[in-house]
């Protein structure tokens, strides 16, 4: 009876197979070389097709953990994942690479990578035309971005992504100023003038820069003003004249309603 079994369980797969019907789904990349792998996963992910690209990364790795390609796929992953609009796995790829890698040749590309990770992704600055308190925004892809291209330029001046890196720096400088901006007109307009100065001194102190300090001050003005604090009002309008004296704030400027710059 068992052999009978045996037979059966046999004359079924060789019956499965001549059918073209496989138990398991063969892998493709079987016996491919190193060179054919990563070959292959290269036109996968200009393709953008970056599921299969990504597929083919980590079987190169897996298989080939030493050497060059290896560490490329490691790259080519992150790369991928950021290509695909995976945030959270295209850092951690990242982060992997630069604590197996630190001191690898292509390392400034990997800080590179990261701060575009974090300056592509939007959510939570910037976009302040919708309805969200803006209050409740989280800016920290924004200061994650600035850090990384930070590291960049201070540990590898002469990268050829240095020149790029500092000028993305400029305008994340901008974009959080202008963030400290937003909230604190979201505060003054709803009568949180204590609020409103606290986000409008953050702006003008830590990004001194910025053009969205003239923004900043103005605020601060207003709010001091309306809170009767004439002393510190009066000390902001000071600073606001030396550096904006032809401020269109002064003259009723956009979305001015009080006519504060009668103090001037």
């Amino acid at each position: 009876m068992q052999k009978k079994l045996k037979l059966g369980a046999l004359l079924l797969a060789i019956s499965l197979s001549g059918c073209g019907v496989l138990p398991e789904k063969m892998d493709e990349t079987r016996g491919w070389s190193a060179s054919k792998l990563y070959s292959e996963a290269r036109d996968e992910l200009a393709g953008g097709n970056y599921d299969k690209a990504i597929q083919y990364f980590e079987k190169l790795e897996s298989r080939y953990p030493f050497g060059t390609y290896a560490q490329q796929a490691q790259m080519e992953i992150a790369y991928a994942y950021y290509r695909q609009g995976e945030q959270a796995q295209a850092l951690a790829a990242v982060d992997r690479f630069l604590k197996l890698h630190p001191n690898h040749p292509n390392a400034d590309y990997m800080y590179y990578l990261r701060g575009l990770i974090n300056f592509n992704d939007r959510e939570g600055f910037l976009n302040f035309l919708a309805k969200q308190d803006p209050s409740e925004r989280d800016p920290k892809a924004t200061r994650d971005a600035f850090d990384a291209f930070k590291q960049l330029v201070e540990r590898y001046p002469d990268s050829i992504y240095a020149k790029d890196a500092t000028a993305r720096m400029k305008y994340l400088v901008n974009a959080m100023a202008q963030y400290q901006v937003h909230v604190a007109s979201y505060y003054f307009r709803r009568g949180a003038y204590l609020a409103a100065a606290n986000r409008a001194e953050t702006a003008v102190q830590e990004y001194q820069d910025a053009p969205a300090v003239e923004e900043a001050l103005s605020i601060m003005v207003r709010s001091y003003d309306a809170m009767g604090l004439t002393e510190l009002r009066d000390d902001a309008l000071r600073v606001m004249k030396k550096n904006f004296p032809n401020s269109a704030y002064f003259h009723g400027g956009p979305q001015e309603s009080k006519p504060w710059w009668k103090l001037w």
